[in-house]
């Protein structure tokens, strides 16, 4: 077939042949009932299971499923071997999709399937038996988050009905990198709408076009956000790795209470180009996946130079095309990790769970300095809020512009009248104070912005990351990353116990969480935190320490913990 009719390639032209159309149809019939039209409408908010008047503690069992915790590396070995090829992978992932994201647990996480993943996989499949593969990532299926643009037909709408219809005009820097490396975009994962930037009281990994995602381990457990479907649908196993996008916490929160590896680049790692913003200082997308290999090999492919985002030539001779060559499972041996105590109170559980990593990583050969603080920390007032509010309104209005003159919205203004216009549907649990306030916020010009901006840098930076690695010569700093996903409640919001995200997302610098604990059986993570650009040792300690603990179990599916 013509290279400009095979969707992927860097000749496509944005339309697929009658018989690329048939190709795509012969993905089976499980698969044709639900893909073809590449629309999945939000589910109803989980109800649980009535048994005397009482939810039971389990669903009906999931099935297991071949594909299961699989990793890139062993698959990578089963493309090679003819054991798999990269069409069937793609179809057992849709397959799966449809068996416990659409239905059974209805974790509900995919928001829209690729209608040209399996012929995409087709060409992978033809290009590999011709030339080889490209990279690790070819023909490997692959979630991201819906605020990531894809110049295919796919929407990218960050979950609003205000962007339901919204197709982009080019890739994402994101998604060129993937498609350049041979990875089957299959689909794209729901989120907090406008990635939990809407309201003070929403409810995680709700959106108005999306609906309710659940999280795994428990189904009316949070799966929290922004990035609440790629942590819910690579914890099960509905596609190989994942994306997410954060500002503050939206990757690692996430992949904490999905018990992934979520990792946070420094900003400027990775291109934030077609990526709908919220802060132009703290935006990043990052990988999120069951294993550190696996989230070094997609941080490899994302990493890279973008002259649309001028923050990646910041990374020019800081990065590297291979962050697997950091994996080593010797890698604590020796390592200086300052022990954080007072980024957040943990519960007791969480607390419990923190020392036994603790304890881990000495057994492991690291050096401890317990405590470090940062007190810094105590005089960051509502700078973030304002910095934040700024860049959002200026980034969003910037991004609609991108989208062209037909684009139905034009301003934040106009998103707000369409959300008053459109209450029923998209304000029936939370409202928009944060879009008003926003609205209302000051110029990118503003002394007062500016003095925000300088002083988050500096209490985070100067005064806190950077001056705490300089005085105890340490390797990274460790804390809980959070505490386990909590019951999801739409009528009041959130009510998480705390996290550890903001001293690395208001600084702009890496942070790594794993897999540390289970509490009940939900999961916890620790998180590694660093200077700029050194994810390459963060990838070393994360990745030692998950091979000392082991902690990663996959999901149960259980209705609910105990009796309401």
């Amino acid at each position: 077939m013509p290279l400009s009719r095979v969707p992927g390639h860097p000749e496509f032209d944005g339309t697929v042949s009658p018989v690329d159309r048939r190709a795509f149809l012969r993905g089976g019939a499980i698969a044709t009932a639900v893909f073809t039209t590449g629309h999945l409408p939000g589910a109803s908010p989980f109800t649980g299971v009535e048994a005397n008047g009482c939810r039971t503690r389990a669903t009906e069992p999931v099935a297991d499923f071949e594909l299961d915790e699989a990793t890139v590396s062993q698959l990578q070995r089963d493309l090679a071997s003819g054991k798999y090829t990269s069409r069937r992978l793609t179809e057992l992932y849709l397959a799966r999709i449809e068996q416990i994201d659409r239905s059974g647990p209805m974790i509900n996480s995919v928001i829209e399937i690729n209608p040209d993943a399996i012929a995409i996989a087709d060409f992978l499949d033809v290009e590999r038996k011709a030339k080889g593969a490209r990279g690790p990532l070819h023909g490997i299926p692959v979630l991201i988050k819906d605020n990531i643009d894809t110049a295919d037909r796919m929407r990218t709408s960050a979950g609003s009905l205000a962007l339901a219809e919204s197709i982009a005009p080019a890739d994402s820097g994101v998604a060129k990198r993937l498609r350049d490396a041979g990875a089957v975009i299959m689909g794209k994962t729901n989120l907090s709408e406008w990635a939990n930037f809407r309201s003070s009281h929403s409810s995680s990994g709700w959106s108005g076009r999306g609906g309710l995602t659940r999280n795994p381990y428990v189904l009316d457990r949070n799966p929290c956000g922004s990035s609440a479907g790629t942590g819910a649908s690579i914890s099960a196993s509905l596609a190989t790795i994942g994306v997410g996008t954060e500002t503050d916490g939206s990757i690692v929160c996430p992949s904490n209470v999905n018990g992934l590896v979520g990792i946070k680049p420094t900003v400027g790692l990775v291109s934030r180009a077609g990526i709908i913003p919220i802060s132009a200082s703290q935006d990043t997308a990052g990988p999120m996946c069951r294993t550190v290999a696996d989230a070094a090999a997609l941080l490899g492919v994302l990493a890279g130079e973008d002259a649309r985002d001028p923050a990646t030539a910041r990374a020019r001779g800081r990065m590297t095309v291979d962050y697997t060559r950091f994996l080593d499972a010797g890698g604590l041996q020796g390592a200086r990790i300052g022990v954080a105590r007072d980024l957040f109170s943990p519960p007791p559980a969480v607390a419990a769970a923190f020392e036994e990593s603790i304890a881990a990583l000495k057994s492991a050969g690291a050096v401890l300095i317990d405590p470090v603080t940062f007190k810094s920390l105590e005089h960051m007032g509502d700078a973030e809020t304002i910095v934040l509010r700024t860049e959002f309104k200026a980034g969003v209005n910037a991004y609609l512009a991108s989208l062209g003159p037909n684009a139905p919205h034009k301003s934040l203004a106009d998103l707000i009248r369409y959300n008053d216009a459109h209450r029923d549907r998209e304000m029936p649990y939370f409202g928009q104070e944060t879009f008003l306030a926003s609205e209302k916020a000051v110029a990118l010009t503003a002394p007062s912005y500016r003095a925000a901006l300088e002083k988050c840098r500096r209490l985070t930076r100067t005064m806190g990351i950077d001056a705490v690695l300089v005085r105890h010569r340490l390797d990274a700093i460790v804390a809980p990353t959070g505490g386990p996903a909590w019951t999801t409640d739409l009528v009041n919001g959130d009510h998480f116990s705390g996290d550890s995200s903001t001293l690395a997302a208001v600084a702009g610098y890496p942070s790594i969480t794993v897999p540390s604990g289970l509490i009940h059986g939900l999961p916890v993570g620790l998180s590694f935190i660093g200077g700029a650009w050194q994810e390459g040792t963060l990838v070393r300690l994360a990745f030692a320490f998950e091979q000392t603990t082991k902690v990663r179990r996959k999901p149960a599916y259980l209705a609910t913990l105990g009796m309401p």
